[in-house]
């Protein structure tokens, strides 16, 4: 139902809901239903009917808590085992994933531990461990449900992969190899074509692909997008709509990286067939050594330079695809691509025929969705600052948080604009959820719950 919110930005992470009567002016004094204070963590809040699922930390705890919607209570928190720490981006925590729900149990993902579920009154259901992961950002995509199956893709430097499982029981249905993608943030989206069987898709580095749900077999892709994927694409029937931005792939930074066979003649002094950091006289390949050497084994070897290549290569852009095909769609698919002023965390909206990015500084703009043209670009009036916490659309508006918890309440359509700017007082990086009339908001210390003449 497009009412749900039970998992990472809604309906199929669209950001966007069918619910009425929220209101367009709240806050810490106006229109609170309650609020509850909780332990840190960057993950938005999933619902059930009666129950709210967040994940957090506190000190070397991580778990999952459960909340009563009507009040705002804490019913339950169970700490997940964390056997590690893993390598976090300074914007990042233990608990940013969100948790995903089937209407009653839940399911968290944890960098430093896997996958566990719990059932409503907090008994653990099952558990598996996954990883280390090599990612040095930490692992920011969230797990979906497809029927009875849970997805969760993993792509690190090394070692990727897309897991589905039971969701009852936590066994393994399959596991596909994801061995030619490096780091990704981006969740899965889930599509069912008129002639096929449904579709899982990943937003991953230089490239969209399309599985088979029950098989995790590859059906089709997209090609030439950007290096690091951290915003979810965001699809209507038949298009999809991909944001990819990532440091040093600005259209006009894309170098010619000559081939790995090349750079052993020049550089290859002991004749191993591998490149090693002394051999390399370039000061600027020596620099980037870690963006070359993505297993940390000392060496770069073929793989290691391709990716490096593809890297250097890619181009930043918001690339509009038709959905599906057989094989490589690249060139049969792609509708428009748009390159300026492009979000680094959040991920797009489409709203009414539009698709609004938001990018730090409070840069808003409105593409049209059929042809990529710009029809407004500025800035949130009275809420510059950074973002992390995507837009969600809802009852005629959009709603945009910035970190620093300033709220924007806008107008939507080809020409925007600001109506309001709400203060929430502390920081943000969780994106809102919404059902039954009311407006669920996690800062950094509370979870909040509006609703009109609350």
């Amino acid at each position: 139902m497009s009412g749900d919110w039970t998992q990472f930005r809604g309906p199929n992470s669209s950001g966007v809901s069918d619910e009425k009567n929220i209101p367009d002016d709240f806050g810490p004094s106006k229109n609170l239903v309650w609020k509850t204070p909780l332990p840190p963590g960057h993950s938005s809040p999933v619902l059930t009917k009666t129950q709210i699922y967040v994940t957090a930390y506190e000190g070397d705890k991580i778990m999952v808590i459960a909340l009563d919607r009507a009040t705002g209570r804490v019913l339950w928190r169970r700490e997940a085992p964390r056997p590690r720490k893993e390598d976090l981006h300074k914007a990042s925590t233990p608990a940013s994933p969100s948790a995903v729900t089937d209407g009653s149990n839940v399911y968290a993902f944890f960098t430093d531990f896997g996958l566990i579920s719990y059932g409503p009154d907090g008994n653990e259901r099952w558990k598996m461990a996954l990883g280390p992961f090599n990612n040095p950002m930490g692992m920011g995509t969230s797990p979906i449900l497809s029927g009875n199956t849970l997805i969760l893709n993993c792509d690190s430097e090394t070692g990727s992969f897309l897991l589905a499982l039971d969701k009852n029981t936590g066994k393994t249905k399959w596991r596909t190899d994801r061995a030619e993608f490096t780091r990704g943030f981006s969740t899965p989206l889930l599509w069912k074509p008129k002639d096929g069987p449904q579709q899982v898709l990943i937003a991953g580095s230089y490239k969209l692909m399309a599985y088979e749900v029950e098989t995790g077999k590859p059906v089709w892709w997209i090609s030439n997008l950007t290096w690091q994927l951290k915003p979810t694409p965001v699809m209507d029937g038949d298009n999809i709509y991909v944001l990819g931005w990532a440091g040093d792939a600005d259209m006009g930074q894309q170098e010619d990286v000559p081939d790995y066979a090349e750079m052993l003649k020049q550089w290859d002094t002991n004749k191993d067939g591998l490149l090693q950091k002394d051999e390399i006289a370039n000061p600027k390949l020596k620099k980037d050594w870690r963006q070359m050497d993505l297993d940390n084994d000392g060496v770069v070897n073929e793989r290691d330079w391709k990716m490096y290549q593809s890297r250097k290569k890619a181009i930043n852009a918001v690339v509009a695809a038709k959905l599906g095909g057989k094989g490589d769609m690249t060139e049969k698919s792609v509708l428009w691509r748009y390159f300026k002023s492009l979000p680094n965390v959040p991920s797009p909206l489409l709203y009414e025929g539009v698709v609004y990015l938001l990018k730090d500084g409070g840069i808003f703009t409105a593409l049209n969705a059929k042809t990529g043209e710009l029809l407004k670009q500025g800035r949130l009036t009275g809420a510059p600052g950074d973002y992390f916490s995507s837009p969600v659309a809802v009852d005629g508006k959009i709603i945009t948080i910035s970190h620093e918890g300033k709220i924007s309440i806008v107008k939507p359509g080809a020409q925007w604009e600001t109506i309001r700017v709400i203060e929430m007082g502390e920081d943000v990086n969780a994106t809102p959820a919404i059902s039954d009339g009311k407006l669920y908001i996690r800062t950094h210390q509370h979870l909040y719950c509006f609703a009109k003449g609350a």
